[in-house]
């Protein structure tokens, strides 16, 4: 079994929407150079804004 990572030893990036930083997933590790935003619902709300403008 692997070592075990401590939260604040994992990656972290700024959500595009909210300005919010939030961590690395184990379900985002394959996508996450393209994961911009830190939940669905800052992705819709992006996504809304963006039609509205």
């Amino acid at each position: 079994m692997p070592p075990m990572r401590r939260k604040g030893d994992l990656p972290q990036k700024i959500c595009a929407h909210c300005g919010r930083p939030f961590a690395w997933r184990k379900k985002w590790e394959r996508v996450w150079d393209e994961v911009r935003y830190c939940s669905d619902r800052c992705r819709a709300e992006a996504k809304c804004a963006a039609r509205q403008t």
